[in-house]
């Protein structure tokens, strides 16, 4: 079975999507769309045999195209797509899925409806490193998870349409939410603009999710540095996952606080101060190997496998909704000068989606609340 694809917007990130559906098992790059004909022409000669077309509509009157992969501009994701819908086609779209959270129930109840895969450009969720954190947090040798803190920094690309919460806090509550496999509870966000009147180019981030784990998230295009790293802090270990560091992409640190008791012992429970003292605990500093191939190859083929063999992507519609809640809720809390902004607590265990709560993480949330309901 070959699906072909129809690209609409071969922008700047149009053309690495172009590039590797253009290689995906399964998949013929079929159809190149935009409005600007010399763009089209330009991507086209890279692309010799693929159709080019500036009409939209005639794209999905198009019998021979079967998905379609948007790369546009945020405010038209939610039109395209539900046009792309309606017409029977399969959709991927870039992050964030649409401007509001009514938008992303729309499009994720008429793709079930129709029985059609949508999938959401949340690209960081096929990349090896961050998977190996999932799977370290997973299996508990992290530990409880205390908090997770992340850095998304670079100078430009400065956007008008959106700010910077929009452009890169998608990348980062998607991450969050993969890694611990629930909906926050809560944000408070501080925004700052300096370039445009209204448009954050700075903002910071804190994210509360089940289970008492604090999320720290510093994004910005206004920075001197190019910073993409987030750090998980567990009760045993931390990891340190750098992704502008091709050699070192991930850091296991052995590296923790442990409370003895006066006499030497790990107490079950904390007493009071005169009952134990920390301990400084440092080991080993591991760098882990593991398969690096490009995240958007693996988004685009896992695109085409959903399509073909029926499955639920790992970016699916509900997962975009719960990210875009967040970036408005966040978004709240910038109107209201960072104003604490209440999130359902809800956890991510439905049968309709893959991100699941893990053993390790549903385990540290019974005990907090056992240890909560008690203390009262």
């Amino acid at each position: 079975m070959t699906v072909n694809v129809a690209l609409i917007g071969p922008g700047y990130w149009g053309p690495n999507l172009a590039r590797n559906l253009a290689v995906t098992p399964g998949a013929r790059l079929h159809t190149l769309c935009d409005l600007r004909e010399e763009r089209l022409k330009e991507i086209g000669r890279s692309h010799p045999g693929v159709k080019l077309e500036t009409d939209f509509e005639k794209v999905l009157a198009d019998p021979e195209v079967a998905a379609v992969v948007i790369a546009t501009p945020v405010a038209t994701h939610f039109e395209l797509a539900l046009s792309a819908l309606k017409a029977k086609k399969h959709v991927l779209v870039e992050k964030p899925l649409a401007k509001s959270s009514a938008e992303c129930r729309t499009l994720v109840a008429l793709a079930a409806e129709l029985g059609l895969t949508l999938m959401v450009g949340h690209v960081f969720l096929y990349n090896a490193a961050v998977r190996q954190v999932k799977a370290y947090i997973d299996s508990g040798e992290l530990g409880d998870v205390y908090y997770v803190c992340s850095q998304r920094l670079n100078l430009g690309i400065v956007r008008q349409d959106v700010n910077a919460l929009w452009n890169f806090a998608p990348h980062d509550v998607s991450i969050l939410n993969y890694w611990l496999g629930a909906r926050p509870t809560g944000v408070s966000t501080r925004g700052f603009s300096y370039l445009q009147p209204g448009v954050e180019d700075v903002v910071f981030m804190t994210i509360d999710y089940p289970g008492g784990i604090g999320a720290n998230v510093h994004i910005s295009w206004l920075d001197p540095r190019k910073v993409r790293a987030m750090t998980v802090v567990g009760s045993k270990k931390m990891v340190v996952y750098n992704d502008v560091d091709a050699d070192a992409p991930l850091m296991i640190y052995d590296k923790g606080i442990t409370r003895r008791s006066l006499d030497g012992t790990v107490p079950a429970t904390p007493g009071t101060f005169g009952d134990f003292h920390f301990l400084t605990r440092a080991g080993d500093i591991v760098i882990p190997r593991f398969d690096q191939s490009e995240p958007l190859r693996a988004e685009c083929r896992h695109f085409i496998d959903c399509i073909a063999e029926g499955k639920t992507p790992v970016s699916n519609g509900l997962e975009a909704l719960r990210v875009v809640e967040v970036l408005e809720a966040a978004q709240a809390s910038l109107a209201k000068s960072g104003a604490w902004v209440e999130l359902c607590a809800e956890t991510a265990q439905s049968s309709d989606t893959s991100l699941k709560m893990s053993p390790a993480i549903t385990s540290q949330v019974r005990a907090r609340t056992r240890s909560e309901s008690s203390a009262t």
